[in-house]
């Protein structure tokens, strides 16, 4: 259980039936009334977002969750396939709503991170999460121009995936390069 101050950004808690992401919060103590916790929800099932306040009598479960590493396969017409690491014949589907915005940065054969919740022992998937650096390799780059890097700046690349992200100039088509996978920038060239 865990105690009104205790819930906070970052924290998995079940709220109306529901595991809930805590997305914000701020505990709020004014001369006249009790200390209060506002905070903003996202349910990690239905997907939906709400906020709500938590009082000092208040007190919230944390969910019971795992995490478990699953290989990506592909996506298709809306379902994405994953598979146990160890063995590929334990194949499963699993929701774009629950992949979310991630999605974009999956890559076929790699492994992620599912969090699998225990809801009276019967596990569900509800959410993937992805390393925070991952490399990428540059498939369409344009070219540099001599003396363009004399005031900073960068050019738009389209990685493998699609995705456009800046890049410095001295990045060439072909060239991997590592994204920040939690806000898409670019961090760094990878060496040959």
């Amino acid at each position: 259980m865990l105690e009104y101050s205790e819930i906070r950004v970052g924290k998995i808690i079940i709220y109306e039936d529901e595991p809930c992401d805590v997305l914000d919060n701020h505990v709020a103590r004014t001369q006249q009334r009790k200390p209060q916790n506002q905070v903003k929800l996202k349910s990690l099932v239905s997907g939906r977002t709400w906020n709500t306040v938590f009082h000092a009598s208040d007190k919230a479960d944390e969910a019971d969750i795992t995490k478990k590493e699953v290989k990506y396969l592909y996506s298709n017409k809306g379902e994405n396939w994953f598979c146990d690491p160890t063995d590929s014949s334990d194949r499963f589907k699993i929701e774009d709503k629950i992949i979310g915005d991630v999605a974009k940065y999956l890559k076929a054969n790699e492994n992620v991170t599912a969090l699998v919740w225990d809801n009276d022992d019967e596990e569900q998937i509800i959410k993937i999460s992805l390393p925070v650096k991952m490399a990428f390799t540059i498939k369409d780059c344009p070219p540099s121009i001599k003396g363009s890097t004399a005031n900073g700046g960068g050019k738009l690349a389209t990685l493998e995936n699609g995705i456009k992200v800046s890049v410095p100039f001295f990045v060439e088509a072909g060239d991997k390069v590592i994204i920040n996978t939690e806000t898409g920038e670019y961090v760094e060239r990878v060496q040959k």
